[in-house]
């Protein structure tokens, strides 16, 4: 495994983060449980999790299954640099109340109090705003995340599908108030989706953010969905996102296009589409949020993958991004 600093910070965390969004909706706890031990025994020492996960009226339930997996010892919570989010709304479904999302300094209090009990541990090394909240003034967040800090129930903050402006907003108050402000943003970037290059990363990098990219291989549309088409894994393959894209005819010439590539390089889609990732400026790691095993050793491998210039212009040929800011969308 390869490692990095995350951002501006002296944090080391491995160039591959792991996702567990899918344990407990999609993956059962034992087996969660051999995944995250998989992962640890590869090198991979970021998870990423958030209070909402497990969703619908099991929301929380994936941190539980960090917490009892930390539980068992064996240096596990030692080994790992946690990272999870709070904005969500905890309440169950119908049952909504107010100060129970979002990021009042009260919800923030109470959401952190809650995490920590289901991860069973006594502190979170990165805790992330997984919204941006338009209601609630940026020095009352600094404020709740400054106590927290001198509390050591949390050491870092970071951000999640922020805006570039809101990235410098929310740091330059810090910078106003003392405060040390974001670390990470945690967005949405893959080779079929690369706004986030016009304005996001150069703001994360200016600040001194590490870029940890969701979804990066777009809800499964860059992991050689098409061929699994083809092998009839259209059930699972092309549902939910990738069903909705490939439906433009456009967008399914661009995939096809994608998958003839790699196919001719003797290269795997799903990795390629992490290894991309890789290369780009400012990006600490993408997540993978695997639902097996296989899924984990495969972006495992990512990591050590080394694409040619060739490959890497010919993707920028099928994926072109929209370039820097303001030179995108002006003159």
């Amino acid at each position: 495994m390869k490692y990095t600093q995350l951002g501006r910070t002296g944090l080391e965390v491995s160039r591959l983060v792991l996702g567990t969004m899918n344990f407990g909706p999609q993956t059962n706890e034992a087996d969660s449980h051999a995944i995250m031990d998989a992962a640890l025994e590869a090198g991979v020492n970021f998870f990423d999790t958030a209070n909402v996960y497990g969703w619908g009226e099991n929301k929380g339930r994936t941190e539980e299954i960090l917490g009892t997996w930390f539980a068992k010892g064996g240096e596990r919570r030692d080994k790992v640099v946690l990272a999870t989010k709070v904005y969500g709304n905890m309440a169950a479904e119908g049952d909504a109340w107010p100060n129970h999302h979002k990021l009042s300094a009260l919800n923030i209090r109470r959401a952190v109090d809650a995490s920590l009990k289901r991860l069973q541990t006594d502190h979170i090394d990165l805790y992330q705003f997984h919204h941006i909240d338009r209601a609630t003034p940026v020095e009352e967040i600094w404020q709740a995340i400054d106590v927290l800090i001198q509390q050591g129930k949390i050491l870092y903050a970071g951000s999640s599908n922020f805006a570039g402006w809101k990235i410098a907003q929310t740091n330059e108050t810090a910078k106003r108030l003392g405060s040390y402000g974001l670390v990470s943003e945690q967005c949405l970037y893959n080779l079929a989706e690369r706004r986030a290059e016009m304005e996001v990363i150069p703001a994360a990098q200016e600040y001194g953010l590490g870029v940890i990219p969701w979804s990066p291989l777009h809800g499964g549309l860059l992991g050689g969905v098409i061929r699994k088409e083809r092998e009839g894994g259209a059930a699972r393959s092309t549902s939910g996102r990738s069903g909705d894209a490939l439906a433009n005819t456009t967008v399914r010439a661009q995939i096809q296009a994608y998958e003839d590539l790699l196919e001719k390089h003797g290269l795997e889609p799903g990795e390629v589409g992490l290894a991309w990732l890789l290369t780009r400026p400012g990006v600490t790691g993408p997540i993978s949020g695997p639902r097996t095993r296989e899924q984990l050793d495969s972006a495992v491998r990512a990591v050590d993958l080394e694409l040619s210039d060739e490959v890497l212009a010919a993707l920028d040929e099928i994926f072109p991004g929209p370039g820097p800011s303001p030179e995108a969308f002006a003159w």
